[in-house]
């Protein structure tokens, strides 16, 4: 197996998860449970596909793949950020408008992956089997699993977002559907006070017609 193929592996993993990210989200796209369970399901078999080990004898594997998911989670909450929801006034579904800034965040993340692997293969393949032994990282499964567990984080976080979105945009439904309040029960008189009130009113009345026949 060619050197440092690993990365080659995670060069497509990432490949993979950007397509169906972008084809998801991209345009104005409805939120549903499907779409949001497709990316994950996406990564869920990339990981099961690419993913052969999770290393920790280095000093600083798990760190490495720790960092990798710590960039995915910023990088969700910078993508959910670019992708506004709203509410169709016709139909009511909830929709999100995904952009050129919310495509940007992806492909420059991605884009980096792509450099680092070309620059592991070509540029300085001797500098990171170095940079690797001094900082106690054992190969190139850590590598690969800091890009693909930088996906997932990524895809969590964001679709995360959107669920939130959904909760506030749904909240704010039901809060201008309520009825409007009844006025305190202090400021309002009982039926049977106020059916009493308008027969003495009516009585007084009558009352006062008849003086003035008589006179």
């Amino acid at each position: 197996m060619p050197q440092l193929s690993q990365f080659m592996a995670a060069l497509i993993a990432s490949g993979t998860i950007l397509t169906i990210v972008l084809a998801t989200d991209l345009g104005r796209r409805r939120i549903t449970t499907m779409r949001m369970a497709r990316s994950i399901i996406a990564v869920a078999v990339v990981i099961a596909i690419f993913v052969h080990s999770f290393p920790t004898t280095g000093d600083n594997d798990l760190s490495l793949q720790l960092v990798g998911i710590g960039i995915g989670v910023i990088c969700g909450l910078i993508a959910g950020a670019l992708l506004p929801a709203y509410r169709d006034a016709a139909s009511g579904a909830l929709y999100t408008i995904g952009g050129i800034g919310y495509a940007v965040v992806w492909i420059i993340l991605s884009s980096g992956r792509i450099i680092f692997v070309y620059g592991a293969e070509h540029w300085f393949p001797m500098g990171l089997i170095k940079f690797s032994i001094e900082y106690g990282i054992t190969g190139q499964d850590t590598y690969s699993n800091a890009f693909i567990f930088m996906a997932l984080a990524m895809v969590l976080t964001r679709t995360a977002v959107l669920l939130a979105k959904m909760r506030k945009l749904r909240a704010q439904e039901a809060g201008s559907g309520q009825l409007p309040q009844q006025a305190p029960d202090s400021q309002q008189a009982p039926v049977g006070q106020q059916t009493a009130d308008s027969r003495q009113t009516a009585d007084g009345q009558q009352a006062a017609d008849k003086a003035s026949a008589e006179a």
